[in-house]
């Protein structure tokens, strides 16, 4: 019974919680920057579904010591209200991509898929300017040994164009 209470509080104080605040933007592009295997960079496109909800895609390249790869990834986000034009945003996705080692390893070259979780914080300018700083754990489902046996702190630093 207290587990019933406990559960219908939070979900009212989440619901309160969405009902103010403002709208995202309904398209916003650029560029997110940053990841835990060297400097890496995404294209990135946010399309909105609804009023506290949007797709994020990214388009990236990854260039390490070891390896070359790209990567496309998608997220379905929910975006919460912080505090004046600042946001919080939490979610769920996956990806695939394809690696090429530069160097003679025990590792095969090739196509790896991946699931992904997403958190992270923005600022939404009074011009038409998003930035944000997230997070996004990523883990190897199927493909490549190396890929698939490791753990990914995707850590960036986004900038985009809203429209």
């Amino acid at each position: 019974m207290k587990f019933l209470k406990t559960l219908t509080l939070l979900a009212c104080i989440a619901s309160f919680s969405t009902g103010f605040g403002q709208e995202i933007s309904e398209h916003a592009l650029g560029l997110r920057l940053g990841d835990s295997d060297g400097f890496g960079a995404e294209i990135s496109y946010q399309k909105s579904l609804s009023q506290y909800n949007r797709l994020e895609v990214d388009l990236g390249w990854r260039d390490h010591r070891y390896f070359n790869a790209f990567k496309l990834a998608g997220v379905y986000q929910w975006v919460l209200p912080l505090d004046g034009n600042f946001n919080w945003y939490y979610g769920v996705g996956g990806g695939l991509g394809n690696v090429d080692f530069n160097y003679l390893t025990d590792d095969d070259d090739g196509l790896f898929i991946f699931g992904a979780g997403n958190i992270g914080i923005e600022y939404n300018f009074d011009i038409p300017l998003l930035l944000s700083l997230d997070f996004r754990p990523e883990i190897g489902l199927v493909g490549y040994d190396g890929f698939s046996d490791n753990f990914d702190f995707d850590i960036a630093l986004g900038i985009r164009y809203q429209f």
